[in-house]
């Protein structure tokens, strides 16, 4: 599962409601990516294996006038299957980390080509939702507090999302 939890296991420097310090280690931090199917060591025997059975049809017609009419549009596919692939590796460079101190919650989204987009709210406020049926997607998993709503994990798949969901909500009543 794209999900890797780090807790620490230090007792902050001082207690009570101010106890996050600058610098100070988050008590729960959460990293979540888009699930990665095709390796990049796989992806190379994949087109390796492409280009081969693309071409085993073009040698019943290898010194004929047919093999150029074919042979642009299976390169041309062979193309689409490399662009397309290559496109989804870019697209899965998305992170979201999650930090959670004693008195501060800061979710942090980055995506290729664009600037991180920070959301910060105190823990005690906040409220995780988990919208089983009406969302956009199913299990649709937002926080809200701080006066805003934010999606987590959209990239996640809907049994990840429950399990986020079951985890966040553990981890928001011990704080």
């Amino acid at each position: 599962m794209p999900v890797v939890w780090t807790k620490s296991e230090k007792a902050p420097a001082s207690s009570g409601a101010f106890s996050h310090a600058a610098g100070d280690q988050p008590l729960a931090r959460v990293r979540l990516w888009p699930n990665r199917s095709l390796p990049r060591s796989g992806f190379v025997a994949f087109i390796g294996f492409t280009y081969v059975m693309i071409l085993l049809p073009l040698l019943g017609v290898l010194g004929t006038p047919v093999l150029w009419g074919l042979l642009p549009f299976m390169m041309l596919a062979l193309w689409g299957i490399y662009a397309a692939i290559q496109r989804n590796y870019r697209d899965g460079e998305t992170t979201e980390e999650l930090c959670l101190w004693s008195d501060h919650l800061a979710l942090r989204r980055e995506d290729r080509n664009r600037p991180p987009r920070l959301w910060e709210a105190n823990p005690f406020w906040v409220k995780v939702n988990l919208i089983e049926r009406a969302g956009p997607v199913p299990f649709y998993l937002t926080l809200s507090g701080a006066g805003r709503e934010v999606e987590v994990g959209a990239f996640l798949s809907a049994e990840e999302r429950q399990s986020l969901y079951d985890d966040l909500s553990r981890v928001l009543k011990q704080v």
